[in-house]
């Protein structure tokens, strides 16, 4: 029988202290997805929200999501902070990508991808007294939560320090993501981050641009 993990982080959040609010290390890829995941999350746990994302390309697209977040949670969540973790996008292209640069986003590159941010989570959150690590992405209809929470569990056994099982994408959390990004005025990218991910953005929106002129004659 498949998880209901959005069912597990019920379960979890049902059962803790607001009074002893445990410490939540929150991987975050951007403010948007942040803002929602924020919204749900800080009634339960003492949050730091963890900016490790080597993955990211160019660098000045990495800084723009960095400041964002910043101004985010300076402005909105003064109770949030926000850590940024080594950014080395060289490490990302050898470790992660390498040999599977041609795969479509989802895949397993997608997969080492997560892996590789989890466990850079887990490790700050073992070295820094956390009492739960998790991420943002599961917010994304584009990201595969199966994998996630089950990257997310392996990585809690081998680190020991607890992962937090979420799906936040469920009850429209996407959705009022994007209702909170306008509100706030947020910058939202329209790709996830690396460049493989830009370059399959472009094509997607040269095609649509082919299409239309192919409309019009």
């Amino acid at each position: 029988m498949e998880k209901n993990y959005y069912q597990m982080f019920l379960a979890t959040i049902q059962n803790l202290d607001k009074q002893h609010k445990p410490k939540l290390l929150l991987h975050v890829c951007c403010a948007p997805c942040s803002s929602r995941c924020l919204e749900v999350l800080e009634e339960y746990f003492d949050i730091t929200v963890f900016f490790f994302n080597p993955n990211i390309s160019p660098k000045e697209e990495y800084q723009k999501r960095l400041e964002e977040l910043k101004n985010f949670a300076k402005n909105v969540h003064p109770n949030v902070k926000v850590v940024e973790g080594e950014y080395d996008n060289q490490s990302f292209e050898e470790f992660v990508a390498k040999g599977l640069e041609d795969l479509p986003e989802g895949g397993e590159r997608c997969k080492k991808c997560y892996r590789q941010r989890l466990m850079a989570s887990a490790e700050y959150a073992k070295q820094n007294g956390f009492d739960y690590f998790t991420t943002s992405l599961s917010i994304s209809p584009y990201k595969n939560s199966k994998a996630l929470n089950e990257i997310g569990g392996e990585i809690a056994d081998k680190v020991g320090v607890k992962y937090l099982f979420s799906d936040f994408k469920k009850e429209d959390g996407y959705k009022r993501s994007i209702e909170l990004s306008k509100k706030y005025n947020l910058y939202r990218q329209d790709y996830c981050g690396c460049k493989y991910s830009k370059l399959a953005r472009e094509k997607y929106l040269n095609s649509l641009k082919i299409k239309e002129s192919l409309w019009k004659k």
